[in-house]
C-alpha cells in the first residue's frame, strides 16, 4: 500500500513538472540543457524514476517550482527537512532565519507584489531587458521569495530569497545554484513602489562566461500589457525605460567604477 501512495504522490509532482514546461513553452532537450543535465535524465524524471536531489532542484529553478514542496510530494512524504520544520515550529513562518536578516512578515508586506524590471541588455546596451518580477512570502521556509517571470530568454529565469539587513539602506535578491550566485542589490522600496540598483552575474560572450554588471529598476506595477521583451528604441516604452535606468546612476543608487 505504502509503494502504491509513493507512486501516486510521484506522478502528482511529475505533472506539476510537466505543466510548468507547457507554461514556459520548454522542450525536453531545452529543459535539460538549462538544468545542465542530460537529456536522458530528464527523461527518466518525467517517467517517474529516481533521479538525484541536486537534479530535481535545478529543474525546481528553471520552472519556478517550490523545490522543497515538490521533493516532498516526489518522496510521497508530507514533512518539511528537519532544520526548517524546526525554524516553522519556533516562529510560525512569520520571521525570516538570523542570516537573512531577521525579518518579519509584517515588517516586509509591502515588498509583495509584482514589479516591472528593466536592466541593460547584456549582448546589445543600446536594448533594454524587461520582464516581471513577483515577489511573495514564502510561509514554509519564512522569508521574501522572488520569482522572474515573461524573459525572453525564459529558460534562465531567476528564483531565489530576498536578505534584508536592518542596518543598511540596501537589500539583496539572491539566487544560487550548482555554487553559482548571482546577486542583486537594489535599494529597499521607496514609497513609488520602486528599487534601484545594480545586478552582477556572468554572461556568455562568444565562447566564454564573463562576469557583467549592469544598473537595474524594479518598479512595482498592476498590469504589464506591451511592456515586456526586448526593448529597442522604436519602442513607445524605451525612452521612459531609458531615463529610469539613466536615474540609477545618476541619483547615486548605483556606481560603475572602472
Amino acid at each position: 500500500m505504502k509503494a502504491t501512495v509513493s507512486r501516486s504522490a510521484r506522478e502528482g509532482a511529475v505533472n506539476q513538472i510537466r505543466t510548468a514546461m507547457i507554461e514556459k513553452k520548454l522542450t525536453q532537450a531545452e529543459l535539460a540543457d538549462a538544468a545542465d543535465c542530460h537529456e536522458k535524465t530528464i527523461q527518466n524524471l518525467l517517467g517517474g524514476r529516481s533521479v538525484r536531489d541536486q537534479t530535481l532542484f535545478d529543474v525546481c529553478m528553471v520552472l519556478g517550482l517550490d523545490f522543497d514542496k515538490l521533493k516532498s510530494a516526489w518522496t510521497g512524504g508530507g514533512n518539511f527537512p528537519s532544520s526548517q520544520a524546526e525554524l516553522q515550529g519556533e516562529n510560525g513562518g512569520l520571521v525570516a532565519p538570523l542570516y537573512m536578516g531577521a525579518y518579519t512578515r509584517a515588517a516586509v508586506d509591502h515588498y509583495i507584489g509584482s514589479y516591472l524590471t528593466l536592466r541593460t541588455a547584456f549582448s546589445h546596451p543600446d536594448h533594454i531587458i524587461a520582464y516581471r518580477t513577483d515577489i511573495v512570502w514564502d510561509a514554509d521556509w519564512p522569508s521574501l521569495l522572488f520569482q522572474e517571470r515573461d524573459r525572453p530568454d525564459a529558460p534562465y529565469s531567476h528564483r531565489g530569497r530576498l536578505y534584508i539587513p536592518s542596518s543598511s539602506m540596501f537589500i539583496h535578491l539572491v539566487s544560487l545554484t550548482k555554487g553559482a550566485m548571482r546577486m542583486v542589490v537594489v535599494s529597499q522600496v521607496d514609497r513609488f513602489g520602486e528599487m534601484r540598483g545594480i545586478i552582477t552575474t556572468i554572461h556568455k560572450h562568444g565562447a566564454m562566461l564573463v562576469p557583467v554588471a549592469t544598473p537595474i529598476v524594479y518598479a512595482k506595477r498592476d498590469t504589464f500589457d506591451g511592456e515586456l521583451g526586448d526593448i529597442d528604441a522604436t519602442s513607445p516604452c524605451y525612452p521612459e525605460y531609458r531615463k529610469m535606468l539613466d536615474e540609477t546612476l545618476e541619483q547615486g543608487y548605483a556606481r560603475l567604477v572602472k
